[in-house]
C-alpha cells in the first residue's frame, strides 16, 4: 500500500459469487431454477442461439436532398424491446431513433466524407401526459454529477447531504457524444452541456440544462444560424476525418454508466475519401435506408454488451454498494464511500446488437464485421471456435483479419486468433468463411475474465459470459469477388509529426479506510510531473496544448486495473508501453493505425502521440463507465 497525492493505492478486494466467477447482483449464487434469490434471472436459464442476430437499421434523415448537409432529428425515448429470447418478457429500455424507428442499439448513422451531418438530439424521456420519466436505474446523487435538483447555482456539482440519500427520481438529463468524432467543442457532447426533456412537470427550482449548454448553444447559433430549443441540442459533424467506425452514446456528467446501460448507444459509420477503399474491394452490402425485408448483408456492425436481467425481463443494475463487495456502510456522513455507485459492473448475460446470445447464418464467403465493445466495464477477448464449452483457452477454428481500429484502417491487415477489445474500442475485421462446409457451427466466445481485466485473472464463465454468439454456415449464393484479406492494400496512415512536449499524467485510485481490507471510493486522473497529484473534475484545467502542437501524453497507471483511456477530439498513435522500472515495448500489431482509446495497463506507462489542431474545451477520461462517472475524467483545453 502506498499513498500518492492523498490517495491510498492498494489491491482491490473484489468479491465474486461462486457461480463460475460471475459477479451476481446482491452476491447471490446462481441456481438452475431460472431465478436466483432477489428475483434475478439466472443467465444459465436463458436459451442460446435461438434468436437471429438483429442488424441495426439505418437512421432515417429528416432532409438531405438538394442540400449540402444531411439533417436528422433523433429522439431519445423509453420503449420495450425483445432482448431475451421469445417466450421471455420484453425489456423496458431507452434508445435513439427517428420517424418511428427506435431501438437499442439505435439506428446507424451513415455519413460520407466531406458531407456534414447535422443532428437535433431531442430528450423525449416523457410519459404519455408529457411528464418527465424517472430513471430506469438507481442514480447515486452523492457523486459529482449533472444534479438538476441543485438548481442553477449547484448544477454539475457534488451535492452535500446530512445523511445517506436514496436514489434520485427526478427528470433525466442527457447529452450525446460522437465517440471518435472530430467535432467543434459545441458539438462534442461535453458532460456539462446536458439538458432535461421539455416536460410540463419540471419541479420548481430545478436546473433544466447544464452549465455549458447555453455557451455552446450560443456558439452554434452564431456559426450556423440555428437556435437550440428547450429539451434539445443541435450538433454538427463535418466528417472531414478518415473513414472509420464510430459510435454515438450518452455522455452526461455522473450518469453516463446508467444512460448507456439503459440503451443509449448506436453506430456512426463514416465512408469515402482518400482513406477509404473502392466499392467491391471489401465485403458488402451494408444496410441502407429502405432496404426490403430479407436483404442479405455481408458487412455488419456488431456491438457486444453485457447485461443482467430480473425475472420480469427488466434490466438489473446494482442499487447499493452491497452488490460489489458487501459493504453495508457507514456511508454519509461517516465515510467517503458512495452508497449506490459500484466501482465496476459485470453483467451475467451477453447481448449482441440488442439480443442475448443470437445466431447468424453466414455463407461460405468473406464477411466484414465492425466490432464494438459497448460494455460498461468488461474487456473482451474474442475467438472463433467450434466448441464453446471447451476448456479455456480453446483452440481457434478460424482467424480474424483485422483491417482497422478506432481511427480507420491499419497500415496492413493483421491475422489474429484472438481479438482483444477494451470498452469503447472498435475493430474492423474480415472473417473468411470460404471453404467452411455447409452446416458447420462456429461460435464467437469471450476468454477475458468476469472481473477486472488482467492477463492472469482467469476466464469468463464458459456457460454464460464466455459465449457471445453463434455462426451457422449456410449455402453460397452468388460469387464472392472481394479481395482476400491477406492481399488487401490499405490506404496509408498519415504521419502526425514530431512531438515537442511530453505531459506526464497519472491514473489513481482512492481506497477507503471505512471498508475492511480496502475498497475503492473514487478514481482519479492527475499529473505526474515530479510529485503525483490527483485532480478532480472540478479542478482547473491542467492540460492545455496549443493549436498545432504535437505532444506525447504519458499515462502512468498507479492502480491495479487496466484502464481504456479515451481522448476526445483527436486521433492519436500509440508510441509504446513501459513497465515501471522496465524496458519499453512497441505497440501491438493491431495498434498500427490511428486510435482514440488506448489500454493503459497497471504498473506501466503508456505513451501516445497526438496532434491538437482545433481550439476548444474537450475531455479525456477512462472509458470504464463506472470509473468515468466518479471522477476519472478531466477537462482539457486546446488553446488558440
Amino acid at each position: 500500500m502506498v499513498t500518492i497525492g492523498g490517495c491510498v493505492i492498494t489491491r482491490r478486494n473484489l468479491l465474486k459469487a461462486s457461480a463460475g466467477g460471475v459477479l451476481l447482483l446482491g452476491g447471490a449464487a446462481a441456481s438452475r431454477s431460472g431465478e436466483v434469490p432477489g428475483g434475478m434471472l439466472n443467465p444459465a436459464s436463458i436459451d442460446k442461439y435461438v434468436t437471429p442476430l438483429a442488424v441495426p437499421p439505418v437512421m432515417p434523415a429528416s432532409s438531405s436532398a438538394g442540400e449540402a448537409v444531411d439533417r436528422y432529428v433523433v429522439g431519445i425515448r423509453r420503449f420495450r424491446q425483445q432482448i431475451l429470447p421469445p417466450g421471455n418478457p420484453p425489456t423496458t429500455v431507452w434508445g435513439y431513433g427517428s420517424k418511428g424507428i427506435f431501438g437499442t442499439p439505435g439506428p446507424t448513422l451513415e455519413a460520407r466524407f466531406g458531407r456534414p451531418v447535422q443532428v437535433t438530439w431531442v430528450n423525449e424521456l416523457l410519459d404519455k401526459n408529457g411528464d418527465a420519466l424517472p430513471h430506469l436505474l438507481p442514480v447515486d446523487p452523492t457523486l459529482h454529477w449533472a444534479n438538476p435538483g441543485g438548481g442553477r447555482a449547484k448544477r454539475d456539482s457534488r451535492p452535500s447531504f446530512p445523511t445517506t440519500p436514496g436514489s434520485y427520481r427526478g427528470p433525466v438529463p442527457i447529452v450525446t457524444h460522437l465517440h471518435g468524432g472530430r467535432s467543434a467543442e459545441h458539438s462534442d457532447g461535453f458532460p456539462e452541456a446536458w439538458y432535461l426533456p421539455a416536460a410540463r412537470d419540471i419541479p420548481v427550482g430545478y436546473a433544466t440544462k447544464g452549465s455549458k449548454y447555453s455557451d455552446f448553444a450560443e456558439m452554434f447559433t452564431t456559426q450556423y444560424g440555428v437556435s437550440w430549443r428547450l429539451g434539445a441540442a443541435v450538433f454538427r459533424y463535418e466528417n472531414n476525418q478518415r473513414a472509420t467506425t464510430m459510435w454515438y452514446h450518452d455522455h452526461t456528467l455522473g450518469i453516463t454508466r446508467l444512460n448507456v446501460y439503459a440503451g443509449l448507444a448506436g453506430f456512426y459509420l463514416l465512408r469515402g475519401g482518400a482513406d477509404d477503399l473502392p466499392a467491391g474491394v471489401l465485403p458488402g452490402p451494408t444496410p441502407a435506408f429502405g432496404d426490403p425485408q430479407g436483404t442479405k448483408y455481408y458487412e455488419i456492425p456488431v456491438v457486444i454488451q453485457d447485461r443482467s436481467f430480473a425475472a420480469d425481463g427488466s434490466l438489473a443494475y446494482p442499487d447499493s454498494r452491497m452488490a460489489f463487495d458487501r459493504f453495508a456502510g457507514p456511508y454519509i456522513p461517516r465515510s467517503d464511500v458512495p452508497p449506490i455507485w459500484n466501482p465496476e459492473f459485470f453483467g451475467t448475460a451477453m447481448m449482441v446488437n440488442g439480443r442475448t446470445w443470437p445466431v447468424l447464418t453466414v455463407e461460405p464467403r468473406r464477411f466484414r464485421l465492425r466490432f464494438l465493445n459497448g460494455c460498461n466495464s468488461r474487456f473482451l477477448t474474442l475467438k472463433l471456435v467450434t466448441n464453446p464449452h471447451g476448456k479455456r483457452p480453446v483452440p481457434a477454428a478460424l482467424p480474424f483479419w483485422q483491417i482497422g481500429s478506432d481511427g480507420g484502417f491499419l497500415t496492413a491487415p493483421v491475422e489474429l486468433d484472438t481479438l482483444l477489445l477494451a470498452p469503447a474500442e472498435r475493430a474492423d475485421v474480415i472473417v473468411d468463411f470460404t471453404g467452411v462446409r455447409e452446416g458447420t457451427p462456429l461460435y464467437l466466445i469471450n476468454e477475458a475474465p468476469d472481473g477486472a481485466f488482467s492477463s492472469t485473472a482467469g476466464y469468463a464463465d464458459p456457460a454464460t459470459t464466455g459465449q457471445v454468439m453463434k455462426f451457422t454456415v449456410g449455402r453460397l449464393t452468388g460469387q464472392d469477388t472481394t479481395v482476400p484479406p491477406d492481399r488487401l492494400d490499405l490506404p496509408p496512415v498519415r504521419p502526425i509529426g514530431t512531438p515537442t512536449r511530453t505531459r506526464k499524467l497519472a491514473l489513481i485510485e482512492r481506497m477507503s479506510s471505512a471498508i475492511p481490507g480496502g475498497g475503492s471510493s473514487a478514481l482519479f486522473l492527475g499529473t505526474a510531473e515530479g510529485a503525483v497529484k490527483a485532480q478532480m473534475w472540478s479542478d482547473p484545467v491542467t492540460e492545455n496544448p496549443r493549436v498545432g502542437a504535437v505532444e506525447t501524453w504519458e499515462f502512468h497507471n498507479f492502480t491495479t486495473d487496466a484502464h481504456p483511456i479515451h481522448v476526445h477530439e483527436v486521433e492519436f498513435r500509440v508510441a509504446d508501453r513501459q513497465p515501471f522500472g522496465g524496458a519499453p515495448r512497441p505497440p501491438e500489431r493491431w495498434e498500427t493505425g490511428s486510435k482514440d482509446t488506448v489500454i493503459a495497463y497497471p504498473n506501466e506507462t503508456t505513451r501516445i502521440v497526438a496532434l491538437f489542431d482545433r481550439p476548444g474545451l474537450f475531455v479525456w477520461h477512462c472509458h470504464l463507465l463506472e470509473h468515468e462517472d466518479n471522477e476519472m475524467m478531466r477537462p482539457y483545453r486546446i488553446s488558440p
